[in-house]
């Protein structure tokens, strides 16, 4: 990587050594407990992410992530160790999420990491998530997991994203925001927030509006997000979320490294002449109940419903579509799901010591009505054509979960749990010809997900932590969609993925504001999932054996006198294949018969990261700089190409002014101070070549809000 990063890491060398740092805390012999922060990731009630054995973090969205556009969930996840979060400049698919390795070989949407929007699911029974209607206007917090106990949220490997509203209270203040960025890009939204001790309420409606970057990148997203929650006393209590996104964008695709070094901001010329674009609209709503029994018991209840349409233009060559069994360039899903959670929980004694015991089960449903079309007629290319694909899919998951959290000795506790899932997939095949014949079918998993770790607390301050668990990944609709010989219908061949997680860690809490986490992990998978040929703009996948995510993580929060805060966060990640497998490389190919060797990078993913933020504060006066560094990554699993590492550097100003009826507060941001050309992400395993998504260039945005004072 470039000289940056190198500084950056100069700078966590010499806040390490620091005096402020290095300084112990005097503790006596019985350890004593710091302030307690809820953090629901870990779905414990009377305990603090410190005294766990897992890695969690939990983001703030009121404060430094308010002088963004908040348009994208990448912005306020950039200083996560071990998580990437890659913005593509293509609206037309979702932001590039991945966990220690996972899912980062999505090709669109999110997989690998479960995602969760107020305790309610946003991803699907299989597996894949978005993160489009995450409502970051609207958002108090998000949380993040990783590691080994994420396995207790289902079908995931590397962790967790919880997305939360912020509550309703008496006298909250209203706000309005308004930015504005290079490419013709706007962001509007409002929130209203507010209520009594009974009734709280939270309305945030944002809408976004951009030209693009990239040449036929243009897009609009409207979304509303409602929250409302009844407080019943006696510890009862019931929030009702709504929200809905609508998203109309045009699809630029990928590069190819001689189309970049041409002109990064061109478009491929397959993408105009057949519109590439993709529509959405989502609209969902859930309940979540919670109900005190007494002083130690809690029964918890949810449930949740959605309908998401999606139509996707894609550039599927005319001449591909003569094959009968081929399913066509125009992509019409229906999704409709839905889903319910019961838990108990109870918190008391066991042998004389703190317990905590969580048990609950799951169901979730989700029927996907996909059809296929042409993606031509006659001669105009670009529209519906003929019907090519139309079957009903179905998954469904029932699971069941128990976890446990107790001090059993005056510095150790031990936090256990184990996760039982069965996920059936079915699939009716309504387009039967003489030459596609009837390709229904279904197949069923089920894996049972142990985990358990432990933690030591020497000090008041510090805790020493291992944790070690099973998860499991099934293949998604997205993987299971194309069969790798060619055939029609769904590749019900594939099997799971099953990794086992180990983890060592430290968390140091000093009471001067110093937090420092540490991590230690390694996940080896079996049957891992991967691409087995790209042939037509359609990817098929197979299991190919094992694979090793390892490495470590760092974070870092020193507050500087009363004026600085600075943030840093690093991740060393080696991420390979640990068995040799076949790929497919030719036009036409349906059986792999080239080589990938033992060893080999997972493509997508970066052995370093490394991210740094100084925050400046002086009355009504702020500032940050802000640097983040990313190695290189293999676009494909033959390593054909690379997309090189860099480093950006990022600044911001703020100026507020009290008045009686409020606060305005105005802001600048400039991203790529240094005007770096860089690939902000690619598309793994793209068959055309089209690896690469250049991010955009130097730009400022400048932005108000005003907060209304009630």
């Amino acid at each position: 990587m470039c000289a940056a990063p190198t500084a950056l890491a100069s700078a966590l060398s010499l806040v390490l050594l620091s005096p402020g740092v290095a300084q112990a805390q005097a503790t006596d012999d019985a350890p004593s407990t710091l302030e307690r922060v809820r953090v629901d990731a870990t779905r414990l009630r009377g305990v603090s992410d410190f005294d766990t054995p897992a890695s969690v973090d939990a983001i703030r969205l009121d404060d430094g992530s308010s002088n963004r556009a908040g348009t994208v969930a990448s912005e306020p996840l950039s200083g996560v160790p071990g998580l990437l979060a890659r913005d593509r400049q293509n609206h037309a698919q979702d932001t590039q999420l991945s966990i220690r390795g996972f899912g980062a070989r999505s090709t669109f949407g999110v997989r690998g990491v479960r995602l969760f929007a107020d305790g309610i699911p946003a991803s699907m029974p299989d597996g894949q998530g978005q993160l489009s209607h995450f409502s970051l206007v609207g958002g108090d917090r998000i949380e993040i997991m990783r590691g080994p106990f994420s396995a207790l949220y289902g079908n995931s490997s590397g962790g967790v994203v919880q997305l939360w509203s912020a509550d309703g209270q008496p006298g909250d203040p209203w706000r309005f925001k308004a930015s504005h960025a290079r490419d013709n890009t706007t962001s509007l939204s409002t929130q209203l927030r507010g209520g009594t001790d009974a009734l709280g309420y939270n309305l945030a409606l944002s809408r976004f509006d951009t030209d693009g970057w990239r040449d036929h990148s243009a897009a609009r997203r409207d979304s509303a997000n409602a929250k409302l929650r009844f407080d019943f006393g006696d510890r009862r209590r019931l929030d009702l979320v709504v929200n809905h996104v609508d998203i109309d964008a045009q699809d630029p695709l990928g590069l190819t490294a001689a189309q970049v070094r041409e002109n990064p901001r061109q478009v491929a010329p397959v993408a105009l002449q057949f519109d590439t674009r993709k529509t959405v609209r989502q609209t969902q709503a859930g309940a979540v109940y919670e109900h005190g029994i007494g002083d130690a018991q809690t029964l918890r209840a949810m449930a949740y419903g959605g309908m998401r349409a999606v139509m996707q233009v894609l550039p599927l060559p005319v001449g591909a579509q003569v094959n009968p069994l081929n399913s066509g360039g125009v992509i019409d899903l229906d999704n409709t799901y839905g889903g319910l959670d019961l838990r108990w929980s109870w918190q008391g004694t066991l042998a004389g010591r703190p317990l905590e015991a969580t048990v609950g089960a799951n169901a979730d449903r989700q029927r996907q009505d996909r059809q296929g079309f042409e993606n031509f007629a006659g001669d105009t290319l670009g529209v519906r054509g003929r019907l090519r694909r139309d079957e009903r899919n179905t998954v469904e998951n029932r699971d069941q979960f128990a976890q446990l959290y107790w001090t059993f000795a005056p510095r150790w506790s031990l936090l256990a749990g184990v996760r039982h899932s069965e996920v059936e997939f079915a699939s009716r095949d309504a387009y039967i010809t003489a030459s596609n014949p009837d390709d229904s079918g279904r197949v069923a998993f089920r894996q049972t997900s142990p985990v358990a770790g432990v933690t030591f607390a020497p000090r008041e301050d510090l805790r020493l932590y291992a944790s070690a668990g099973r998860g499991f990944e099934t293949p998604t609709f997205n993987e299971l969609g194309y069969r790798a010989d060619g055939g029609a219908g769904l590749a019900l061949d594939l099997a799971p993925a099953v990794s086992d997680n180990v983890e060592v860690g430290t968390k140091w809490q000093a009471r001067s504001g110093t937090t420092l986490n540490a991590a230690l992990f390694r996940a080896e998978t079996d049957d891992e999932l991967a691409v087995a040929r790209n042939v037509g703009g359609r990817s098929s996948f197979q299991n190919i054996g094992r694979a090793r995510r390892q490495g470590a993580e760092l974070s870092l929060r020193q507050p500087l006198g009363n004026a600085l805060d600075l943030r840093v966060a690093a991740t060393w990640l080696d991420a390979t294949f640990r068995d040799d497998y076949l790929v497919c490389t030719g036009a036409g190919c349906t059986m792999p018969s080239t080589p990938v060797a033992a060893g080999a990078r997972i493509p997508g993913v970066p052995a370093r990261q490394l991210f740094a933020r100084l925050d400046w504060t002086g009355g009504p006066w702020s500032a940050a700089i802000e640097g983040v560094g990313v190695g290189d990554v293999v676009v494909d699993d033959l390593a054909t190409g690379r997309a090189a590492g860099y480093a950006l550097v990022h600044l911001e100003g703020v100026r507020r002014w009290r008045f009686d009826a409020g606060e305005l507060r105005t802001f600048v941001r400039v991203d790529n101070l240094l005007d770096h050309a860089y690939i902000g992400s690619v598309i793994v395993n793209e068959g055309n070549g089209r690896f690469y998504e250049p991010g955009p260039g130097r730009g400022v945005m400048v932005g108000a809000q005003w907060t209304w004072n009630r």
